[in-house]
Parts: structure tokens; C-alpha cells; sequence
């Protein structure tokens, strides 16, 4: 069989998963479970493989990529795979000056600040990244009806990040150029969408079943400074991979304030992080989109008993949803037990079986 075929024939046995129906807001024989950051952090098989390896170099390695992305799947039994990889994957591969250190996360040799900068930002192709389309087909094939999700980061994450020179606790330079600039704003932005949606696109065509935009840090900003300096671009790249008819998730920090404005945006299913009740999040989002979320991750570091409990309260708000996907509020810690995470995944599923 033809890797194309073996992609496709993964799509087509991944499409009446658990996680896909519920993305559709279809019936579903038990509440679909995956984790954010499943792919390795908290695994001690991911820490073996990884030894020595720098993050971006991971990243770019198919036969790595493939090994990372499925142990999660192997050892937790979860309901979808997320592809392993860094949401500043498509800034490396079209030539930014960057490194992800540990303990800091990405940091930018020559942050963008002017508008000469931007002549840095070129359009993503997929021969740029073939370590991704390498990896997303050598995973449809041994994922078989597992449906992969596959990611980038939202151009307000992104766009931080550049401007910033790496993480951030304040934004002061990304709003300083938001309220300052607002066309240099918006120009990058918007050139930052091309390139999320060209690297989606490239997971697609390669055989994700679902993508997901993370937009980090978007919960730093007010909803009217959202609406009119974030939204467009989200939606740019939401639009853009909507003729495929694959779900698009949609998820960010803090966004409690921001649910209704990231449902505007275009997802199938809106991300809610751990601060809002799943039944308080609904009325926010409005109709027509599933959620996904939201237990907080730090439950996780106390008894089974009380991981039930937490666990049965998300279940309890999501009684009344078109769709839920059961998920952390945020990623997992690296410090989680895996064992919990293993049996968080059996008790939902026994607890939603329907």
C-alpha cells in the first residue's frame, strides 16, 4: 500500500472515532479523552528518547516525531493523538533566528520591532517542513482509526513571542505596538496567519484529522482589544483550512472573558481552560460549537478520590453540550503522575459509556 493510501485509509478509519463525532456534535459511545502536552512531559519513555536531543531538533525528526506522538496514545489510551511538535516550528523552518531553552522557552536572536523586520516573515511552503509531512504519514498508518490532530500557534501567540524576544509575563512590547502601531500590528498579524494556515495545511493534506490553534497568551488582553486586533487574524487562519472539512479547535490561557469572540472566530469547538465552569462556558460560546476542556491540572497531583470527584463536577457541567471533548484546562505538568493520567482516561470512559 502507497503511503498516500495508508493516509487516507487512516482518515477514513478515523472518522467515526469518539473524538471526531464529538467534535461534529454527533452521538458518542463514551466522552472522548485526549491531553494537551500528552506528547511526552510527564512520560518517562518520552525523557529516554529525548535524552540529549534539543527540543527544535525533535521537532524535526519524523521517526522521533512518530515515536513521541504515539506513546501517549500506547500508554494512556486515549481517544486522539496530538502531533508532536512546537508551535515555533514554522518561524525555524522559514529562517528565524531562534532556539527553544529549557527552563525559558523560545527565545528570538533579533525580536520584530520595526516594520523593515517584517520582510523577515516569508511564506511558509511545504518544502520547508518535510519532516512534518514525513511524520504525519508514518502516524496516519500506524494510528489507523486513532484520528492525529494536528496544531499551530495562533498569530497573537506568535507574534508575542517576536516581538517580545521570548516569553512574556507582561506583553508590554507586543501592546506598546498593538496601541502604538496598529498597522504594523495588523500587517504582522496578518502575515503571521499565512503562515499558520500554510503549516496547517501541510498537517492536512499529510492526513490530520483535526487541527488545533492555540492562541497562548491571547487571555492578556481585553475582549474589545480581542475583536479588533486579534480576531481577524484567527479567523484568517481558521477560514483558510475550512474547505477541508476537518474540526478546528481552538484554544488559549485565560480566555474565560474571550470565549463567545474565539467562537466568532471560526471553530468547530471552542477550548475552555479550567476557570469557567463547562456549563457556564456554553452560555458564553452560544450554539453550534462543542467544547473541549477543563479540568485543571493540578488536580491531577491529588488522590484518585478526589481526581473523581473534580472529574465527575466537568462531567456533571458538560451534561447539557451539542459536543464535548473531555480535556485539561492547560497542558499536563511535567511532574504528573503518569498512572493518573491513565486512569483519568479509563474512569471518564467508564463514567460516559453509553
Amino acid at each position: 500500500m502507497s503511503e498516500r493510501s495508508q493516509q487516507q485509509t487512516g482518515r477514513t478509519a478515523a472518522h467515526d472515532s469518539a473524538f471526531l463525532k464529538a467534535c461534529r456534535r454527533e452521538a458518542v459511545p463514551h466522552t472522548p479523552v485526549w491531553f494537551m502536552r500528552q506528547a511526552g512531559r510527564s512520560l518517562p519513555e518520552y525523557r529516554k528518547v529525548r535524552e540529549g536531543i534539543p527540543m527544535l531538533d525533535s521537532c524535526m525528526r519524523p521517526e522521533l516525531v512518530t515515536e513521541i506522538t504515539l506513546q501517549p496514545v500506547r500508554r494512556h489510551g486515549v481517544d486522539a493523538a496530538i502531533f508532536y511538535s512546537d508551535i515555533v516550528v514554522p518561524l525555524k523552518a522559514i529562517g528565524i533566528d531562534l532556539d527553544i531553552k529549557p527552563g525559558v522557552g523560545p527565545v528570538i536572536a533579533e525580536p520584530v520591532r520595526t516594520r523593515a523586520d517584517l520582510d523577515r516573515l516569508r511564506t511558509l511552503d511545504p518544502s520547508d517542513v518535510p519532516y512534518v509531512t514525513e511524520a504525519v504519514g508514518m502516524l496516519t498508518a500506524e494510528l489507523g482509526s486513532t484520528p492525529l490532530i494536528g496544531f499551530a500557534g495562533a498569530p497573537f501567540t506568535l507574534a508575542s513571542y517576536l516581538i517580545e524576544g521570548g516569553p512574556s509575563r507582561s506583553y508590554e512590547r507586543t501592546k506598546a505596538m498593538i496601541y502604538g502601531d496598529p498597522e504594523l500590528w495588523r500587517d504582522l498579524v496578518d502575515r503571521l496567519a499565512d503562515i499558520t494556515a500554510a503549516f496547517l495545511r501541510v498537517q492536512i493534506e499529510a492526513g490530520a484529522s483535526a487541527v488545533q490553534l492555540f492562541d497562548s497568551w491571547a487571555g492578556a488582553l481585553a475582549p474589545a482589544d480581542y475583536r479588533q486586533y486579534v480576531l481577524p487574524a484567527s479567523a484568517k487562519v481558521l477560514d483558510a483550512v475550512a474547505g477541508y472539512g476537518v474540526p478546528r479547535l481552538h484554544f488559549g490561557v485565560g480566555t474565560g472573558e474571550l470565549l463567545g469572540l474565539m467562537g466568532e472566530a471560526g471553530a468547530d469547538v471552542v477550548g475552555v481552560d479550567w476557570r469557567v465552569p463547562l456549563d457556564e462556558a456554553v452560555r458564553r460560546v452560544g450554539p453550534g460549537k462543542a467544547l473541549q476542556g477543563n479540568l485543571d491540572p493540578a488536580v491531577l497531583f491529588a488522590p484518585t478520590e478526589a481526581v473523581e470527584a473534580k472529574t465527575r463536577e466537568v462531567l456533571d457541567a458538560a451534561r447539557g453540550l451539542e459536543g464535548h471533548v473531555f480535556n485539561l484546562g492547560h497542558g499536563v505538568m511535567p511532574n504528573t503522575d503518569p498512572d493518573a493520567l491513565t486512569r483519568l482516561v479509563a474512569y471518564v470512559h467508564e463514567q460516559t459509556s453509553r
